[in-house]
């Protein structure tokens, strides 16, 4: 997996919260461990934040938002949002994990991703009612940063 706390999809989320005065922090997972470590790394990280923060949100990208499901399924956070959600990482079912969240959900996809397997989460977000927006573009919403960081800022602004 090749993301970064530099990605620009982030970059886009994180300037947009600062600029509703909402603090934000990106971060980097350690290696590679299918899926497990990076869990942790996302616990821990909520964990810290929840020290200094009132309401705290998890947000990821592809890979960081099957990690963001996985990680909220056991730590209750404020709100969730995700971008281009897989259904598994490794063994871990995405979709299970968001049908445990009680908190506000945000689901956005790309209509034509053919990069993760979203639909099986996206059909359980609506099933659940939760918001679901979709994007025109692929996996990569090249041209969407603005889009996909005031989506995300207005919804978080709201929820958390």
């Amino acid at each position: 997996m090749g993301g970064t706390r530099s990605d620009p999809r982030l970059r886009a989320v994180g300037g947009a919260l600062a600029d509703r005065g909402i603090a934000c922090l990106r971060f980097d997972y350690g290696p590679w461990d299918e899926g497990e470590g990076e869990r942790r790394d996302a616990l821990n990280v909520l964990a810290s934040a929840r020290g200094r923060y009132d309401a705290v949100a998890l947000f990821g990208y592809s890979f960081g938002a099957g990690v963001a499901l996985l990680a909220a399924a056991e730590s209750e956070p404020t709100a969730v949002s995700v971008l281009a959600p897989p259904a598994t990482i490794g063994d871990a079912d995405t979709v299970a994990a968001l049908d445990s969240l009680a908190c506000p959900v945000q689901v956005l996809h790309g209509e034509r991703d053919g990069t993760v397997d979203w639909e099986p989460v996206i059909e359980r977000a609506r099933e659940r009612g939760d918001v679901v927006e979709t994007i025109s573009g692929d996996h990569f919403f090249v041209g969407q940063g603005d889009r996909i960081g005031e989506s995300v800022a207005a919804f978080l602004g709201t929820a958390a």
